[in-house]
């Protein structure tokens, strides 16, 4: 059959019907016309008008007359109608004609019809003919049509082709969606396995391709275009994005938009989307919501969830049933449950378990699930087999103990950290020591911050002296390290804080550190407030002090109360202050105690 027709002409009467695939554009669709428009083009064909009969054969189509379309298409294909070809070969698919609706795109196609020739290389690649596929998709692709640059771009990424990359971003630029939407998600792969993420113009690129099909109505788009926003911080972009992909059926939007609200302090409009996600199969949205009614005390509901979310398929299910029934006292339900995720490689359920057998005093069953947990990441166990190992005391296992909290310490394991540091002053590195100490003080450790601050102050030099004999102080660091973990609570760190206020002449804040120390029970503390309460005159005061660290084992506050008790007249009270004071010690307050407990039998036997 000889098609006729100039091919520009052609392509701008808008008479090509979607070929079978993703949605035509709307110049391949044609505009549907009113009442009036539908009574010329058929008054136009009844007269043999083959424009007329191809734009009515395409408009009867689109609207399903397949009986009433055939017959124009037909018409205006015999009349030599490109449009009307590709068109008749649609038709033809539809009613299950395959291979007549081939012959009738490879005669369009000849004639310089795109689309045709994408609905022709679908065909071939649907009857795994790969080479006449892409010979006809590319004859699609280089006219610039995006649906053939997309199916090219398919076809050469199921080979391994490295055109295809080309041909997906040609087919994204020429506006399809889906080529978009995957072109993001190969740089996005490609940004992750760098090891710096990427750069700033890839990242921007990704999210340029992810909103440009998000745009579109990419529902997946929309959903990874949301995570990226929210990641930088632009929550409220974030939220509209993740509101449009779960409007759209996508449950994994609707569950992180129930993470957003739930953030923003919206607990209840984030449980509806949970619920929403949920229901639609998200393991995580069934989690969250098992959560939340665990923190609500509504334990049977909770469980609910967790087991749906497991059903899901979702191992945190398990483990979550683990933690609930931990919590309730359910010790060997945990087990169970904290077994089923920690076989399916849950790494904190592992741990777990491991906790849940060494509480049990099994050990040699806990360190092979401390070891799998460890090995697979996580932080908690790979500490957790530090404090194992250095419990037996061993020097083999010492060192493996050090060895495995310097790998939670390198994760940022405060703890661990502080392990480290401890160990590196037994073996004289102060350097190392330091450095550890930083990092575990740092992250908030008050142990670590007084043991940093002792190390700083061991290094400082005497306080430099005014011309006129006068101290200079100014804070130093081990001083602002010292007050971080008396903030904290530390005890030792409140009565070092104290003594260098009171150093400073500070007395109201040198009691205060001191007050706050011996309240916790430090008998240092203790001690230095009954001196502070002494030397401002309040000696009745400071005896209960004292009194407070000798009962905890202080032997210069026994010496004290023996010498408050021997000036008051009270020989026997001293006496027996006396003897408690020469076996506290140290040595020196022995010796003293002694010889005032003496002096003191002999008054008493006058």
């Amino acid at each position: 059959m000889d098609v006729m027709g100039d091919k520009a002409t052609l392509f701008e009467t808008g008479r090509f019907v979607q070929s079978p695939g993703e949605g035509a554009t709307r110049d391949e669709m044609g505009e549907t016309g009113d009442t009036a428009e539908d009574a010329r083009l058929r008054l136009a064909a009844r007269t043999g008008d083959t424009e007329a009969m191809s734009v009515l054969g395409a408009m009867l189509l689109r609207g399903g007359d397949l009986d009433g379309a055939e017959p124009h298409l037909r018409a205006a294909t015999a009349a030599g109608d490109r449009a009307a070809a590709n068109n008749l070969g649609v038709l033809l698919h539809q009613r299950g004609y395959a291979e007549e609706a081939a012959g009738w795109w490879r005669i369009a196609a000849v004639a310089g019809s795109a689309a045709a020739a994408h609905a022709l290389g679908r065909h071939h690649r649907e009857r795994g003919d790969e080479p006449a596929a892409e010979y006809w998709l590319r004859q699609s692709a280089e006219q610039g049509h995006a649906l053939g640059a997309y199916a090219l771009a398919d076809l050469l990424e199921h080979r391994g082709d490295a055109a295809a990359g080309d041909w997906m971003r040609a087919a994204a630029e020429r506006g399809h969606r889906e080529a978009a939407y995957r072109l993001a998600r190969a740089l996005d792969r490609k940004a992750g396995a760098e090891e710096e993420g990427g750069s700033d113009n890839a990242v921007e690129e990704t999210e340029q391709w992810y909103r440009q099909a998000a745009a579109r109505g990419h529902r997946r788009a929309a959903l990874h275009l949301g995570a990226i926003l929210e990641k930088r911080g632009d929550l409220k972009e974030a939220g509209r994005w993740y509101l449009t992909s779960a409007k759209d059926g996508e449950a994994r939007a609707a569950c992180a938009l129930g993470f957003l609200l739930r953030d923003a302090g919206d607990t209840e409009s984030a449980a509806v989307w949970w619920l929403r996600a949920a229901q639609d199969g998200d393991g995580n949205a069934a989690n969250a919501l098992g959560a939340l009614h665990a923190e609500r005390g509504e334990t049977q509901t909770a469980e609910r969830w967790y087991r749906a979310a497991l059903d899901a398929g979702d191992d945190n299910g398990a483990y979550n049933l683990g933690l609930l029934c931990a919590e309730q006292g359910r010790t060997a339900q945990a087990e169970q449950w904290y077994r089923r995720a920690a076989y399916a490689g849950h790494r904190e359920a592992a741990n777990a378990l491991a906790i849940l057998l060494l509480q049990g005093d099994d050990p040699a069953g806990a360190e092979p699930w401390f070891s799998k947990a460890a090995e697979a990441g996580s932080v908690d166990a790979a500490f957790n087999l530090g404090i194992l190992h250095a419990g037996r005391g061993t020097g083999e296992d010492a060192d493996v103990a050090l060895r495995w909290y310097e790998r939670a310490a390198a994760a940022g394991h405060t703890e661990a950290a502080l392990q480290v540091g401890m160990a590196r002053l037994r073996e004289g590195d102060e350097q190392g020591a330091e450095r550890h100490l930083r990092c575990a003080a740092g992250g908030g450790n008050p142990e670590a911050a007084y043991r940093l601050a002792t190390l700083l102050d061991a290094r400082r030099p005497p306080e430099p002296a005014h011309e006129l004999g006068e101290v200079v102080h100014e804070k130093t660091e081990c001083e602002e390290w010292y007050e971080r973990a008396a903030t904290q609570g530390h005890r030792r760190a409140q009565v070092r804080v104290g003594m260098l206020a009171a150093a400073r002449g500070d007395v109201v804040e040198a009691a205060r550190w001191y007050r706050a120390a011996a309240e916790a029970g430090s008998r240092n503390g203790a001690f230095n407030l009954g001196l502070l309460l002494a030397r401002e005159g309040s000696e009745p005061e400071a005896a209960v002090w004292w009194t407070r660290a000798a009962d905890a084992g202080h032997g210069r506050a026994a010496l004290r109360l023996a010498l408050v008790y021997a000036r008051r007249g009270e020989l026997a009270e001293g006496q027996r202050w006396a003897d408690r004071a020469v076996a506290l010690g140290p040595a020196e307050v022995s010796e003293r105690a002694g010889r005032l407990r003496d002096a003191l039998r002999e008054e008493l036997s006058a």
